[in-house]
């Protein structure tokens, strides 16, 4: 099944969904915010939350019940919070849908549809749970609320394949080798993203930087980088800036201005220059998290390789208790 079949068989069932709850952790709950995003932006009749598992649990939404549809993800299949939350979402009578990449395991244990991907180099964007979960929220409103860029949404979705796979040499070959240096030069930096971007922005430093890399780092919102952080902002203070191409890039534009003229040490990724500009300019903000997350990869394996530190080694994750 995809996308579309998992929306006509929720409305089938439910007739009408009034919230969505994305519920996931790490880089898994990242890759649901993108549709988070969506709903909020394009949708009258759907309400759009996201959540790490842990704290759905904890404070679970007072709407939470049969309106609701409650969507879940666990990469390995056995993240103890996440399939809580789907028991959770269960129990007070909502919709629950689960992703993972390991069929028969605990989260597609059979108490509720799980869509199971795959997760291979060459595994389309339209086939992962970015892409997955961005057409089933366009599905979604475009049943309820006649949303009406669904197939510039899915057209879109299906150029990032070839415009990923033309940046990523681009971005290891510009951008690599300066990036390891300064990661090197510096033991602690910022990174900066806004809109629907700021969930890789968040990414990029928890999952890629601090998780795969032992790299001490901060995320910072563009939006709020005025609102505060700008204060720390001096000579050798080293910046990542990942520059939207959608509706978010006056804000980045407004913070790499500001950083241009107090650091020396800055350092902008701009999707447009590599690509992303000729997705339809009203679902470009959704899809350049995607292509950030690409880009990202690109960039920690280019640091891995200078540091001699293989982005799979772990020395808490699986190893010992917590």
């Amino acid at each position: 099944m995809n996308a579309v079949d998992y929306a006509e068989q929720i409305l089938a069932e439910r007739k009408m969904v009034k919230q969505v709850y994305w519920v996931a952790c790490g880089g898994s709950v990242i890759d649901l915010y993108p549709a988070h995003c969506l709903i909020n932006a394009s949708s009258v009749s759907i309400e759009s939350a996201i959540f790490t598992a842990a704290e759905f649990n904890a404070f679970p939404p007072a709407k939470l019940g049969p309106d609701s549809l409650v969507v879940t993800c666990s990469h390995s299949g056995g993240t103890a919070e996440t399939v809580e939350a789907s028991e959770l979402g269960k129990s007070r009578g909502a919709y629950v849908l689960a992703m993972t990449n390991r069929a028969e395991s605990k989260i597609d244990g059979g108490s509720w549809p799980c869509w199971v991907y795959a997760w291979e180099d060459d595994t389309p964007q339209a086939d992962r749970p970015a892409g997955f979960s961005l057409r089933l929220a366009a599905e979604l409103m475009a049943a309820q609320d006649g949303y009406d860029k669904v197939e510039a949404l899915s057209a879109g979705i299906d150029q990032l394949d070839g415009i990923i796979a033309a940046a990523k040499p681009r971005v290891e070959s510009e951008l690599g080798p300066r990036f390891a240096e300064l990661c090197r030069q510096h033991d602690f930096f910022y990174v900066m993203g806004s809109g629907p971007t700021f969930c890789q922005t968040y990414g990029f430093a928890i999952c890629s930087l601090m998780e795969m890399q032992w790299q001490h780092c901060s995320y910072v919102s563009s939006a709020e980088y005025f609102h505060g952080p700008f204060e720390c902002t001096e000579k050798g203070v080293f910046y990542f800036l990942q520059k939207g191409s959608g509706a978010n890039r006056a804000i980045d534009e407004r913070a790499e201005r500001f950083l241009v003229g107090h650091t020396d040490t800055l350092m902008v990724l701009d999707s447009a220059s590599y690509g992303m500009e000729e997705v339809d300019e009203s679902v470009r903000s959704y899809l350049d998290p995607v292509f950030f997350y690409e880009m990202n990869v690109s960039l920690r394996g280019v640091r891995g390789k200078a540091f001699d530190h293989d982005p799979d080694i772990r020395r808490y994750m699986g190893v010992v208790d917590y």
